[in-house]
């Protein structure tokens, strides 16, 4: 059985849970704490990053981008008889929300609505490119769930969360992005891609006292000084 070396709240991890779940592949999952990473697992990871994943023949792959490929040439497509211009379209279209990955770990963590604005704006970016590509949906390619709404899946179930938990919408501005992420949620697999107590770590890392969001985005509060890295909230 394939196994998966993860953190926890990890949205490079997510992508690849995703995949697994929309093919239906098992797998096994064990998790680690970044700030204090095993011995095996440095072994097993050049790079010291999640995810890694531990092909059945004992090989360890890692980077994200890497192992779903690796998925995909193992497994039935999620959408069949691609053109290879289109496959490295998907690709391309993957890669613009990997890229984002840490941007909006990056802006989860603002300490205020300045620094919250300015981070929130390169990540805008991400969005309106989205926005301008998706068509009738529900997924980024019409009726067929594919490779690019793996990618896309961490962001857009972060973003859910965000506005669950604090009432800031990210996406209040992209109307086919929100579509396209209540499609990606009613699948379940958001759900299925993450630990059981994915939520509460979430939200305890990103949603605390110490961001603007966890303080429930409060609009009218002063500016204060940039807050100092927390170890243990995102990945590479």
């Amino acid at each position: 059985m394939i196994r998966i070396i993860s953190f926890k709240i990890c949205p490079f991890v997510q992508r690849v849970t995703a995949m697994l779940e929309a093919k239906q592949v098992p797998y096994q999952i064990d998790y680690i704490s970044l700030s204090d990473k095993p011995d095996w697992f440095l072994e097993l990871s050049p790079t010291g990053q999640v995810p890694v994943l531990v092909t059945e023949g004992g090989v360890s792959l890692f980077e994200s981008d890497a192992i779903v490929e690796y998925i995909d040439e193992i497994t039935a497509p999620l959408q069949a008889d691609l053109t290879p211009e289109q496959r490295a379209l998907n690709r391309a279209w993957s890669y613009q929300a990997s890229k984002h990955y840490l941007v909006q770990c990056s802006t989860m963590q603002s300490a205020d609505k300045a620094i919250f604005d300015e981070r929130m704006e390169k990540l805008s970016k991400s969005f309106e490119k989205a926005e301008s590509q998706l068509g009738e949906g529900p997924y980024f390619s019409g009726a067929t769930l594919g490779n690019v709404d793996m990618a896309w899946l961490p962001l857009l179930h972060r973003a859910a969360i965000v506005s669950d938990h604090s009432g800031h919408d990210m996406l209040a501005a992209y109307p086919k992005v929100k579509a396209w992420q209540q499609s990606l949620l009613d699948t379940g697999l958001p759900q299925k891609s993450v630990s059981e107590d994915f939520l509460g770590r979430f939200t305890d890392f990103y949603l605390a006292e110490r961001t603007w969001l966890g303080r429930g985005a409060n609009i009218d509060e002063a500016p204060t000084a940039p807050a100092a890295k927390v170890s243990g909230g995102c990945c590479g």
